[in-house]
């Protein structure tokens, strides 16, 4: 009998811990983080659902000529960007998960 009652909390404990994962989900995604590029020539801004919801660029680093400088901008923005979302959810959400060999 004892181990039915204890299992039972272990489960309301799960539950309220997963209510409380999402809602901490839901908050990490409504958030924006902007990634740049050096000078910030160009910066790309997601949301923490990882969706990427603008992307700006300086007009001096639009060069015919360099394409690939400017290929290279946009990858090191959207880069930036998205480090900043996984570092923020592993902060956010990393909690639950550790030492669940995961």
């Amino acid at each position: 009998m004892m181990r039915g009652m204890n299992m039972q909390q272990m489960m309301k404990q799960a539950k309220a811990m997963q209510k409380k994962m999402m809602a901490e989900h839901e908050e990490l995604a409504k958030q924006e983080f902007i990634g740049k590029a050096p000078d910030d020539m160009v910066t790309a801004t997601f949301t923490g659902d990882n969706k990427l919801v603008d992307l700006k660029i300086k007009q001096e680093a639009v060069d015919p000529d360099d394409i690939d400088m400017l290929q290279d901008l946009v990858v090191a923005a959207i880069n930036d960007g998205m480090a900043k979302v996984n570092d923020a959810t592993q902060q956010t959400l990393g909690k639950y998960t550790r030492g669940m060999g995961m």
